[in-house]
């Protein structure tokens, strides 16, 4: 079954889909996108990554020329052709195609693309086991220069320090801000249980309000498990009792080990396979 691709209102087959070279999307990397996740059919929290896509596209002066409902359809409708149950969708919206200059006001016709597919962002065995990770000297964009809290086109800044994690032997790294403390990681938000309290770094620490990152907060705080949002150093993670990622691909991932230094018992903690479990079925509740 040839994979279908939706662009602007039709469905297309994958090897068919294009954009013009000219599009800005690819000429400077204007546009913004959502990463999203189903299971059995059925895309988790879909009105919260249709409403950031859209303030993305706000934050950015980007008119996304469907409504948020239209969207909600457009995202249903490529899930189905492409008969994914449990799958990963990409949802991006383009400035469109424009000259070779920056202005772009003289672009036209946005690109809406909707992307349905398999993901295995990691191995089985790291999620029993754990992953290893580094601090990255690459830091997160300083939020007055690009906020990380669009989601744009423009994913250097993560990329860059992606290499020097993969450099090391690790496949993700730890990113700081601009001030040293913790930030996120390269695709994921991270957090830490010291003395069964959860602890995340905060929305001003420069980092993407990420949408399983608050589905985790919501699960914890239903069983009484205190979350703090707080600032982080390289300390607070290095004397962690615990430490996990969330991501829309990752879900919930164990972290035993940051730059050689073992964190807890270097296995995955209680408070991380508990919540590993409750979003695991939550999400495929």
């Amino acid at each position: 079954m040839s994979r279908q691709v939706y662009i602007n209102g039709k469905l297309i087959p994958a090897e068919q889909a294009t954009v013009s070279v000219f599009d800005h999307g690819l000429l400077y990397g204007d546009g913004v996108f959502e990463g999203l996740r189903s299971y059995a059919g059925k895309v988790f929290r879909l009105e919260q990554h249709v409403r950031r896509l859209y303030e993305s596209a706000q934050a950015i002066c980007l008119d996304i020329p469907l409504s948020q409902a239209e969207m909600y359809q457009a995202i249903d409708e490529t899930v189905a052709a492409n008969g994914i149950d449990d799958g990963y969708i990409r949802a991006l919206v383009t400035r469109g195609a424009g000259t070779l200059g920056l202005d772009p006001n003289r672009c036209s016709n946005p690109q809406v693309i909707i992307i349905a597919d398999t993901i295995a962002l990691y191995p089985d065995e790291l999620y029993e086991k754990g992953l290893e990770i580094v601090t990255a000297s690459v830091i997160r964009n300083h939020p007055a220069a690009l906020s990380p809290r669009i989601k744009s086109l423009n994913y250097l800044n993560n990329i860059l320090a992606k290499l020097e994690g993969l450099q090391a032997g690790c496949i993700e790294a730890l990113m700081l801000n601009h001030k040293g403390e913790v930030a996120e990681c390269t695709g994921d938000n991270i957090f830490l249980v010291r003395d069964g309290a959860l602890l995340t770094p905060p929305l001003d620490a420069g980092i993407l309000g990420g949408i399983t990152r608050e589905a985790v907060i919501e699960l914890a705080r239903s069983v009484d498990i205190e979350v703090l949002k707080v600032a982080l150093t390289k300390h607070d993670v290095y004397v962690a009792d615990e430490c996990f990622l969330t991501g829309t691909a990752a879900e919930v991932i164990p972290v035993v080990k940051v730059d050689q230094r073992t964190i807890g018992t270097g296995k995955p903690g209680p408070v991380t396979l508990d919540l590993k479990e409750r979003f695991h079925e939550m999400a495929r509740a």
